[in-house]
């Protein structure tokens, strides 16, 4: 994981617009895969909170959001006061992806910047 990235998942628990069967298998992939990540009942109500946590989250510079669609995001997160101006923001949408694709887009990128990185160790 590269430095200054986070994952935010968001359960999506009030709307029930995401099926059950994709959040858990999300959700089950971030928690098997040992990734930090942060996980939030519902994104929608944290935003009609104002909730601080979305200004902590909005300063990351590489931000991977697992929610809905990618203009809801922006919007909960400037609705909130906490736009995502000028940062580099992933969007995967539970809503219209199936759970092996999201889960294959947001790990697979993790590997790669893993795999590109400069290897340490003894040189043989």
């Amino acid at each position: 994981m590269a430095e200054n990235e986070r994952i935010l998942y968001c359960n999506c628990t009030y709307a029930k617009v995401v099926p059950e069967a994709t959040k858990r298998e999300v959700l089950k992939a971030l928690c098997s895969s040992g990734r930090p990540f942060n996980a939030v009942a519902d994104l929608c109500e944290m935003s009609a909170r104002k909730d601080k946590t979305l200004g902590e989250l909005a300063e990351v510079e590489n931000l991977k959001v697992v929610a809905c669609f990618p203009r809801a995001v922006h919007w909960l997160f400037s609705g909130s006061g906490f736009p995502l101006e000028k940062k580099q923001v992933q969007v995967f949408n539970m809503r219209e992806k199936p759970a092996g694709e999201i889960i294959s887009d947001l790990l697979e990128t993790e590997l790669q910047e893993a795999d590109s990185a400069p290897a340490t160790g003894p040189a043989s």
